[in-house]
């Protein structure tokens, strides 16, 4: 009996552990949200320099990345060649940089709830992407839920109240370049047998996204800064939105790591869901019935495509367990006619 309830309250502890990596990302990926789009809105703190507060993100980052990795050595470095580095981790730190910029710079155009139902579209990126790449199979019971989701999306978009197409265009290729980026993680890094938590990728990748919003920035920001002459450096505000960014990343480390990457996807869904009713009620943001309704077309497919993946999951476990079975029995075999050869002469003898 002991035995059976102590079983039992493990069960229960690791279940209350996952709520709690869940309820503690989906808490700083809102709050980096909310602060992204406090500060660079223009009726609210207005500092509209989407590529400025993305570098100071990654400077901040890059800093902390390389005390933990090199300094105080909490995790190891990866052991990864220059042709290694300069073939997989630039492109994708030049992707990650692109993502960052166009998303931070959708919140000067648009609302933060809108913003959410227009990245409800990243499935369907990932997915066309990744047929594109031949990672994974057309098929078109798949292609009919990233339709779904579209015209969900579409429908949202219909009904949105604010709606800017700069802003809109901003997203879109955000949500395209970020898509890419987690395609090309899998074919660059994952299919060599390399992996990166959040600490040692910030390491690796944030130096090469600041190298990459360095020109952008030179041409598009520097001289309005420049000019700016009653500008100065607001260390309280940009100090903590930088930590919350770095602890966010910390936080995927937990999640993915203790959970799964799919805990998140579903986590991500309730995030959007909590930001568009913060976004309603808070920040006044208006949010048509056509917004929620096309939002809830989309949310149907997305709850759909991560059944979908979960159950694919469920299916590749099952014969990874079966495939484990065959080898053992195997091996149980040619151990037991391995002994019975041994055997048979000393009977003869």
């Amino acid at each position: 009996m002991g035995k059976g309830g102590s079983l039992s309250e493990s069960v229960v502890k690791k279940i209350l552990l996952s709520y709690a990596y869940v309820a503690i990302w989906i808490f700083l990926s809102f709050t980096v949200i909310v602060y992204n789009k406090y500060i660079l809105d223009k009726k609210m703190y207005n500092w509209p320099f989407p590529i400025s507060l993305t570098m100071i993100h990654m400077a901040f980052c890059s800093s902390l990345a390389f005390l933990l990795v090199r300094v105080f050595k909490v995790v190891e470095p990866v052991s990864m060649s220059r042709d290694l580095y300069l073939s997989s981790v630039v492109p994708i730190g030049a992707l990650y940089s692109l993502s960052l910029w166009f998303s931070n710079s959708a919140y000067i155009y648009l609302s933060v709830s809108f913003i959410q139902m227009l990245k409800a579209l990243m499935p369907v990126a990932v997915y066309s992407i990744s047929v594109m790449f031949k990672k994974e199979t057309f098929k078109t019971e798949s292609m009919m839920n990233m339709l779904s989701i579209s015209f969900g999306v579409a429908v949202a978009a219909y009904g949105e109240a604010r709606f800017d197409t700069w802003g809109v265009v901003l997203q879109l290729a955000a949500v395209a370049f970020e898509a890419t980026r987690l395609v090309l993680i899998q074919i660059l890094l994952t299919s060599k047998g390399i992996t990166l938590n959040p600490i040692t990728s910030l390491y690796y990748v944030a130096p090469c996204c600041l190298v990459f919003l360095f020109v952008p920035w030179m041409i598009v920001e520097f001289p309005v800064l420049k000019q700016s002459s009653s500008f100065h450096f607001d260390w309280p505000i940009f100090g903590t939105n930088s930590l919350c960014a770095f602890a966010l990343n910390l936080a995927v480390f937990l999640l993915v790591g203790k959970t799964s990457a799919l805990t998140m996807n579903v986590a991500g869904v309730v995030k959007d869901w909590l930001l568009i009713a913060f976004s309603w009620s808070v920040i006044k943001d208006t949010v048509t019935p056509i917004n929620l309704f096309g939002y809830g077309l989309a949310f149907l497919g997305v709850a759909y495509y991560n059944h979908s993946k979960l159950q694919a999951l469920k299916a590749k476990e099952a014969q990874k367990k079966a495939n484990q079975a065959d080898e053992e029995s195997g091996r149980l075999l040619e151990v037991r006619e391995g002994d019975g050869q041994a055997r048979k002469p000393d009977s003869q003898a």
